[in-house]
């Protein structure tokens, strides 16, 4: 008595169904571990957004005597000479770049917490004799 039991399509399509339908038996969804942060998919606020100021990245010195100054600042490539937003390029350094912003003179060091002190980055203000950072 040998009796063999056979599954016909007409078996097998119900118990796949019930097997969809079962929630249980469902996967659960993964995350995608190369997703940015749900932070980085946020609304902007309403908040207005504050212009860092500029941040000198890059010196590049010509080895050769009179050979040219470049610096590059948040990204953009500039010469004595140059404008950066309002403020126009007048000394590029080893290690620092001057700005002049109307009357004004600002100091971008590439190293802005270093306590080295380079000699070729201040300058003595001929008016008052004192020294500019």
């Amino acid at each position: 008595m040998d009796r063999t039991l056979t599954f016909g399509p007409a078996l097998l399509a119900p118990l796949l169904m019930l097997n969809l339908a079962w929630p249980g038996a469902q996967a659960q969804a993964l995350d995608d571990p190369t997703r940015p942060p749900a932070a980085l998919w946020a609304p902007a606020s309403a908040a207005p957004v504050v212009a860092a100021r500029p941040q000198l990245q890059s010196v590049l010195i010509s080895t050769q005597p009179g050979g040219r100054r470049l610096a590059v600042i948040d990204g953009q490539t500039v010469k004595v000479g140059s404008r950066v937003g309002d403020a126009v390029v007048t000394e590029i350094h080893d290690t620092a770049v001057l700005l002049r912003r109307g009357k004004s003179l600002e100091t971008f060091k590439l190293y802005p917490s270093s306590k080295t002190d380079n000699k070729a980055d201040r300058k003595t203000d001929s008016k008052t004799g004192s020294k500019q950072e």
